[in-house]
């Protein structure tokens, strides 16, 4: 991965760009609200699916991954055309010769996102197109790094772990608490310090917990209390249970 060089020197006053925003979801408000206050940019949007803007430098389809091709297909030629999918190339957006992606590796809620420092990946099929995806980021006060096609699968997968598999993980760990009566309020503290704990450490030394220590007695209880209490979540608590303890002895590592 290269990350880019955050130069927006050839955004001047007088010479901003026009970008449209098409799709109106969670993802297109955002950016809008982002870009509206950015000096680098006039932003127009967030446009619905379908809409066909003209005398703009560039459009920005947010929409999900299998509308692109036809919203790409409604921009008449001439400004650059991106999207914002992680996992698609820029094929679907042929016939526009200026294509170009940029992912915020960023979640978004329906309350918004907060973009500045997220990393952006970002791929352009000419210079002209790559350079606008740049600056789009370095206007959201993203941190811009090439993605290439071969890489993206990879890549969406990797954030949909630390993101959406996060919360299903988090849900599992809600559900067996409120069996005895703890309120989800209580894990959000412990949830915190270990994402923190993670981010500043790295995942071998932020590790804790009964199968870091090798306390396979404690771990047996608690897969009885799994099994007891909400079987459905028997299969995911061996399956993480075998995975933290590869993370705890990697092959190779000294006994």
């Amino acid at each position: 991965m290269r990350e880019l060089e955050r130069d927006s020197s050839s955004n001047t006053p007088a010479g901003k760009r026009h970008v449209a925003v098409v799709g109106v979801g969670r993802l297109g408000s955002a950016i809008t609200a982002a870009l509206s206050v950015s000096d680098a940019f006039v932003v127009s949007g967030p446009l619905g699916r379908g809409a066909a803007p003209d005398r703009v430098d560039a459009v920005l389809l947010c929409v999900p991954d299998t509308e692109i091709a036809a919203a790409a297909a409604q921009i008449p030629p001439g400004p650059a055309v991106g999207h914002c999918s992680g996992a698609t190339g820029l094929d679907v957006l042929a016939p526009h010769p200026d294509a170009f992606s940029l992912h915020p590796l960023m979640t978004v809620t329906a309350a918004g996102a907060q973009f500045a420092d997220a990393g952006a990946a970002v791929c352009g099929s000419t210079a002209r197109a790559e350079r606008i995806a740049v600056e789009l980021a370095v206007a959201l006060e993203m941190r811009p790094f090439e993605l290439a096609d071969a890489d993206r699968t990879a890549y969406h997968a990797a954030a949909s772990i630390a993101s959406n598999f996060l919360i299903t993980l988090e849900a599992a760990a809600e559900r067996l608490i409120a069996t005895a009566g703890v309120e989800r309020e209580l894990l959000v503290p412990l949830v915190r310090a270990t994402v923190e704990n993670w981010a500043t450490l790295g995942p071998e030394r932020a590790l804790t917990g009964p199968v870091a220590r090798g306390d396979s007695t404690t771990v047996a209880r608690q897969r009885d209390a799994v099994a007891e209490r909400t079987p459905e979540l028997l299969a995911l608590f061996d399956a993480l249970v075998e995975a933290t303890r590869a993370l705890a002895n990697p092959i190779g590592a000294p006994a």
